[in-house]
């Protein structure tokens, strides 16, 4: 059976000219330069066609485009001398979630992100980017030893959720989880947070907690998937859109709420038609925030994460 090229229709003529792109750059055709930059330039004609009608579950399907790039892909472009750590000393390990050590601009940094997997073997393996409580052990291990020696985390989030399995909640999924969150408050290491993809849940919010939250902007941010809300709230998948609309999940709809602190550009596309231009970006926006965060003493940044966290939430009335 032929592979669906496109994951949502509205991008079909945008994957057509991503493929001739990919096509001119594995080749050594005259000129492959000016006619690579000229499809780039109808791709974002074509993206500005398209992206003032996007909505919400539009957003949620780019987040989870197959081949949007994943924490690996920004460790190997963005990492030097990657060093990955396995298990959590108690039960096991859990390749849902990646953790380990790396130099970032020369300067060491713990590195802790979820990882789906690209091939069908391989996202069987990951369990499609569900942790299990051994996860987000491992995860808080690589922490604790990064705040011992005074080394900055960085966390990618993309994840679907927690996994929900009977053998997650017996192995202490809840209490794992909430005790990240209460550990990670408590850090004197700057933490950053880059939401590269799906956001869901518990899921998201045990390595979630930091100093500063970046999001990519065409990724969520969320309490539960909109299918989940559809089922819980209507009982009708037929109102996943519905759902959509109404968490907020987007980048601006969080950004305006307060709960995230930056959003990051994404080429025209989406991360997926220009993995390298969104490494880039993603580089960037970190280097700064890093930058900034290793200034204040670590007092004053738990201080600061304190009340961020606290202000979530809080509205006033008119």
């Amino acid at each position: 059976m032929k592979e669906e090229r496109n994951f949502y229709q509205l991008e079909k003529n945008i994957v057509a000219l991503k493929e001739n792109i990919d096509e001119l750059q594995s080749g050594e055709k005259a000129g492959k330069k000016e006619k690579i930059l000229e499809l780039r330039k109808k791709i974002e004609k074509e993206w500005a066609k398209i992206s003032p009608d996007l909505s919400p579950l539009h957003i949620v399907q780019i987040a989870r485009h197959p081949k949007r790039p994943y924490t690996l892909d920004y460790i190997d472009y963005m990492i030097e001398d990657f060093m990955e750590i396995h298990g959590d000393r108690r039960a096991g390990d859990d390749p849902a979630i990646v953790a380990g050590f790396g130099f970032y601009r020369g300067s060491t940094v713990g590195l802790i992100g979820h990882q789906k997997g690209r091939t069908t073997r391989e996202r069987i393996s990951r369990n499609f980017g569900q942790p299990n409580p051994e996860g987000y052990r491992k995860a808080l291990r690589v922490m604790k030893l990064a705040e011992k020696f005074g080394f900055p985390i960085v966390t990618f989030i993309d994840t679907p959720g927690a996994y929900p399995g009977v053998r997650a909640e017996e192995q202490g999924q809840a209490e794992a989880i909430a005790y990240n969150l209460r550990e990670i408050s408590k850090l004197k290491i700057p933490v950053v947070n880059v939401v590269i993809g799906e956001g869901g849940s518990g899921g998201a919010l045990a390595v979630g907690v930091g100093d500063a939250i970046l999001m990519l902007e065409n990724s969520f941010y969320s309490v539960i998937s909109p299918e989940g809300c559809a089922a819980i709230l209507w009982k009708d998948q037929e109102a996943v859109k519905k759902a959509a609309e109404n968490l907020k999940i987007g980048a601006k709809d969080l950004l305006d709420m307060g709960i995230i602190d930056k959003i990051i550009a994404e080429p025209p596309g989406g991360a997926h038609i220009d993995p390298e231009q969104t490494f880039k970006n993603v580089d960037k926006d970190l280097n700064l925030i890093l930058k900034k965060l290793r200034q204040i003493s670590p007092e004053e940044r738990i201080k600061m994460r304190y009340k961020k966290f606290r202000e979530i939430g809080v509205f006033r009335e008119k």
